[in-house]
């Protein structure tokens, strides 16, 4: 069996815990609560309404209960509604705040493409510049490059139009502006590409131009030209290889164009004798020197000094012998020469 409740008589009989009244006074507690509410639900508001000019009266009766709750929503409706208000603004901010930080991103992410593209313009500037630095040739190198054979020419020039490149990329259109910043990344590097081949393009003609005999070897005056001839020794008729041109004993005779000397030395009937290779296939020589200014091996310039007139080998005067060669064949120098 369990241990009894306690019982105190003092309190008439009730039950006690540790001298403290529970579980009757409780239960009053609660009897009291039930009995006030069904007296408070049993009240009733009689709401009288009067006409004065005719003298009704109209009454009306209302529970407590229906009009206490009536009126709770009526004074709560606006507070839920301005409660409403609130949470749906701040929704929108923290909607407008989510966007603002991905717009933020966004724009970042465009200056630092824009920034790219800047930087790729001002090296496609700067490339750009250095071309049109580049491409600058002497006039009397490039109407002497005009008249070079065909199969010279062709070993120096190439490349593929930019244009052609470019179409293919701007035929789809742009679109959204990551596909317009990425179309135009794209076209500038293309571009990039093809300023480059330009570039090769335009060193590979500046390179032809330094090539190409443009300029006369020696200043005097032109005893002898290129082709049949009545020869100096035995009055018969002879092939003259190339330009016989008059001038004091001595006086320097000039490169015609970049090149790398092959030899300088002596050589039968060419007396000392000056060879130059210029690159695609064109070589020039200088005969009947009176003496070297070069040797051997030795890079040298258009306008450097190579040697100096003379009458050696099969000459009658002091004169300089000028020839040149393309693709091992002879080629009249007065087709490449300007107006002394």
């Amino acid at each position: 069996m369990g241990a009894a409740l306690p019982f105190d008589a003092a309190s008439g009989g009730r039950l006690t815990y540790g001298r403290v009244p529970w579980f009757c006074d409780m239960t009053r507690g609660i009897t009291k609560v039930f009995r006030r509410l069904r007296a408070a639900a049993a009240k009733r508001y009689t709401i009288v309404m009067a006409d004065r000019s005719s003298g009704a009266v109209r009454r009306f009766t209302l529970p407590l209960w229906p009009a206490a709750a009536a009126t709770t929503g009526l004074v709560a409706l606006p507070v839920l509604m301005t409660l409403g208000a609130r949470w749906s603004v701040r929704a929108e901010v923290d909607q407008l705040r989510a966007a603002n930080a991905s717009l933020q991103l966004q724009n970042d992410s465009y200056r630092e493409a824009t920034g790219q593209l800047a930087g790729q313009i001002a090296v496609l500037q700067s490339a750009v510049d250095d071309i049109g630095s580049r491409a600058a040739v002497d006039p009397a190198a490039t109407r002497a490059m005009e008249k070079l054979p065909p199969v010279v020419k062709s070993r120096a020039m190439g490349g593929v139009s930019a244009a052609e490149a470019l179409v293919p990329m701007l035929g789809g259109g742009l679109g959204s502006p990551e596909t317009a910043l990425g179309v135009l990344r794209d076209v500038l590097l293309a571009i990039e590409s093809r300023l480059d081949s330009v570039r090769s393009g335009v060193e590979r003609r500046q390179a032809l131009a330094s090539a190409t005999p443009s300029i006369w070897p020696v200043a005097g005056w032109l005893s002898s030209s290129y082709g049949t001839r009545r020869d100096p020794f035995n009055g018969g008729s002879d092939f003259h290889p190339g330009l016989d041109i008059s001038a004091p004993a001595g006086q320097p005779v000039l490169a015609t164009a970049d090149g790398v000397v092959v030899s300088a030395s002596p050589n039968g009937a060419y007396g000392n004798l000056v060879v130059i290779e210029h690159g695609f296939g064109i070589t020039t020589r200088y005969g009947h020197l009176s003496r070297f200014a070069v040797k051997a091996g030795e890079h040298i310039d258009r306008g450097d000094v190579v040697g100096f007139v003379g009458s050696t080998g099969r000459s009658t005067s002091p004169h300089l012998h000028y020839e040149i060669w393309m693709n091992g064949r002879l080629t009249n120098p007065m087709r490449l020469l300007a107006r002394p």
